[in-house]
C-alpha cells in the first residue's frame, strides 16, 4: 500500500492510494478516505467514505488485481476515482435477483454522487464519483 498526499495546485488537494487484491482493502481505503476528509473538515465526509467503500469493494469482488483510490477536492467539488486493471464494465442488475448477491453499490453512487462516470482505458477503467462541496451558509453570495 503506498499513499500520497500532496497539493497539486494551491487550491487542489489529493490524496493517492495503491490498494493490493486483498479483502482487507475496503476497511483500509475506508479508514484512510475518512481521516484525510476529517482532517480537511470535509462537510460530506459519510457520503464520501461510503461511495470510497462501496466502489474498493467492487475491485476486490468483481477483479484479480489491484486498484488506485485517489480523492480531488478542488473546493468546489470532491472527485472519487478508483482505477483498477479489468476491462469489465460495472454490471448493474436489479438488487431484488435473489440468485445474484450485492447489486447496490452503483445505485448509492448515483444516489449520493453528482455525477458518476466510468471511464475505460486499454487495460482497465477509472471509475469517478463528484460530489458537489456544500458552501456553508455564511460564504453564501446575496442578501442576509
Amino acid at each position: 500500500m503506498t499513499i500520497t498526499a500532496s497539493p497539486s495546485a494551491p487550491s487542489v488537494t489529493r490524496l493517492a492510494l495503491e490498494l493490493p487484491w486483498d479483502a482487507r482493502s475496503p476497511a483500509v481505503a475506508r479508514r484512510t478516505a475518512a481521516c484525510w476528509l476529517e482532517s480537511a473538515a470535509y462537510p460530506r465526509t459519510a457520503d464520501a467514505v461510503l461511495i470510497v467503500s462501496e466502489l474498493v469493494t467492487n475491485v476486490v469482488r468483481h477483479t484479480r488485481g489491484p486498484c488506485r483510490l485517489a480523492l480531488t477536492e478542488d473546493g468546489a467539488y470532491l472527485d472519487i476515482a478508483v482505477t483498477d486493471d479489468s476491462e469489465d464494465m460495472p454490471d448493474v442488475h436489479q438488487p431484488t435477483d435473489l440468485d445474484r448477491p450485492g447489486g447496490f453499490g452503483l445505485k448509492i453512487m448515483h444516489h449520493l454522487g453528482d455525477s458518476v462516470r466510468v471511464v475505460p482505458r486499454i487495460g482497465g477503467k477509472t471509475v469517478h464519483v463528484t460530489l458537489r462541496v456544500p458552501v456553508p451558509p455564511h460564504d453564501r453570495r446575496g442578501p442576509p
